[in-house]
């Protein structure tokens, strides 16, 4: 086994992607408004139903995994939560109340409330008010600057991590009364605050859009990347201390624990890599964690192959030959998930790239065909 699981569902990118909790059906946008479901027959994944709602391009979702609701948010200013009944999806409107695109979604743990990011400079977290049976959203405003490009839940449900292009990566109290009751409390990161206070906020120092955001399994650790090619860690329980690593690559997108100590990261290199941060808040760069394979240069080019390179790349037979990657995916990398496992000890994460490969990536498997690959 190579370790990986390749599929090719578009030929357009995959803007963004979800799966169920069973991983028996996939949710993806193929970068334009709709949202297409997949369901998986023996190793393949067949289309069953694309979803209309959205009147601008889908810019990400998120599939509650305990609910089985799917949230979508988009260029159209909205965000839709999607349930399924007696085998159809029904879509409610969320109003997010914001003059910009949104940009990311993500479900909070206990899945009774989720967060929005856009181009508003704020941060929209939707719960539901059943008296009124509709989803309203509250505003998380400053000091953000700029564009929210990322967003992580806190395990604890309460805190709410974001990553923006005015360089920064904060810390915010996500905390209603309305959901969360009497749980608000001291954290980490902070005294227990009032919703929309800032806790906390990072830099890479050097400047850069911060791309992704994620807490570890435990919450004391956030880890974020920029597109200055820097990944960084802060660690809480060691008075805040950040430490950044500049790497050589290009700019990394997204960022994953996989455990306590462990952190894969892709981007704009077309591969995943590991990285550790001890627990002497020492971040180290490990391994690359895809094995590029040699192609042989046979000097001709199939009759099939020159029209793929041509409709995908827009790229004949010479400049496929000379530009083509060695590395499973052939475009950037822009998203990056948990397929199996928990971030204190995943066995299998996920990538989408702009190729339009969707690629399941097995962590035991790459660690025995990997020389150097070592997960801490």
């Amino acid at each position: 086994m190579s370790g990986k699981e390749v599929h090719e569902l578009t030929i357009t990118p995959i803007t963004c992607f979800a799966f169920n909790k069973a991983r028996n059906q996939l949710a993806i946008c193929p970068n334009d408004n709709t949202v297409h479901i997949y369901k998986k027959s023996g190793n393949k994944w067949t289309a069953d139903v694309v979803l209309n709602e959205h009147g601008q391009r889908v810019t990400d979702m998120d599939w509650g995994q305990e609910s089985n609701r799917l949230v979508t948010c988009g260029a159209d200013r909205n965000a839709y939560v999607w349930t399924l009944n007696d085998g159809q999806w029904k879509p409610m409107l969320v109003i997010l109340r914001i003059n910009r695109a949104a940009t990311c979604v993500r479900w909070s743990p206990k899945e009774d409330k989720f967060a929005v990011g856009s181009g508003a400079r704020l941060i929209s977290v939707c719960y539901f008010e059943k008296d009124n049976d509709w989803w309203v959203s509250k505003h998380i405003k400053k000091p953000i600057r700029s564009t929210i490009l990322s967003i992580d839940w806190h395990p604890n449900n309460l805190l709410l991590a974001s990553g923006s292009s005015d360089f920064k990566a904060r810390i915010f109290s996500a905390f209603i009364k309305d959901v969360d009751g009497k749980t608000n409390c001291d954290t980490e990161w902070g005294k227990k605050a009032a919703f929309g206070n800032c806790l906390a906020e990072f830099s890479t120092g050097s400047g850069g859009w911060v791309h992704g955001v994620s807490f570890s399994a435990s919450g004391h650790k956030l880890a974020w990347v920029g597109h200055d090619s820097s990944i960084s860690v802060v660690n809480a329980d060691h008075d805040n201390k950040v430490v950044t690593v500049h790497t050589n690559f290009l700019p990394l997108r997204q960022c994953l624990w996989i455990t306590e100590h462990s952190i894969v990261a892709a981007g704009h290199n077309n591969l995943p890599y590991l990285f550790t941060h001890d627990d002497n808040d020492k971040l180290t760069f490990i391994e690359k964690m895809d094995a590029p394979k040699k192609k042989e240069d046979t000097g001709t080019m199939s009759a099939m192959a020159k029209f793929r390179t041509l409709d995908k790349k827009g790229q004949g037979a010479d400049e496929s030959s000379s530009s083509s990657s060695n590395t499973t995916h052939q475009n950037a990398i822009n998203k990056l998930e948990l397929y199996s496992g928990t971030k204190d000890g995943a066995t299998k994460f996920v990538t989408s790239g702009i190729d339009g490969r969707l690629v399941i990536w097995d962590i035991k498997t790459l660690v025995s065909s990997i020389s150097g690959l070592k997960i801490a």
